[in-house]
């Protein structure tokens, strides 16, 4: 029986997503429009491949911004270019959303604590639906 519980403890752990000690690493943040759907913990991938998480999601400080910030921890020996993209996508049927990065062409680095400035944000598929039948594409 213990180890039927230590086997759902473990399941729980790895289909969550959830993690007890943090993995080694720098963080980003990215400034969004909209972070609907976006969770902690989801993947940051490049090209496909995982190379970090989303480890927080809140809003912007600034009163006269109203933009989602996005903290992303990246692997350690990972490094992103200053004018890379970060880029909320949908996977899956069920629709879970990640990060993609996309790599820029510049030769300087972000450090860690850096912000990446160009982003594109989700598509909202209830906002398109609506514009589209109310007439408004």
């Amino acid at each position: 029986m213990l180890i039927g519980f230590a086997c759902l403890a473990w399941l729980t752990v790895k289909l969550g997503k959830m993690e007890f000690v943090s993995r080694q690493g720098f963080e980003l943040s990215a400034r969004f429009d909209s972070a609907s759907g976006l969770r902690v913990g989801a993947d940051v991938e490049i090209a496909g491949v995982p190379v970090g998480r989303v480890v927080d999601i809140f809003l912007d400080a600034d009163p006269m911004r109203t933009q989602a910030v996005v903290r992303l921890r990246l692997e350690k020996n990972f490094q992103l270019s200053d004018d890379s993209t970060a880029s909320i996508k949908t996977s899956g049927l069920i629709g879970d959303k990640y990060i993609s990065l996309s790599r820029g062409g510049s030769e300087k680095m972000l450090n860690a604590g850096a912000m990446i400035q160009e982003t594109e944000s989700a598509v909202d598929l209830e906002t398109l639906i609506g514009k589209y039948a109310f007439g408004g594409v």
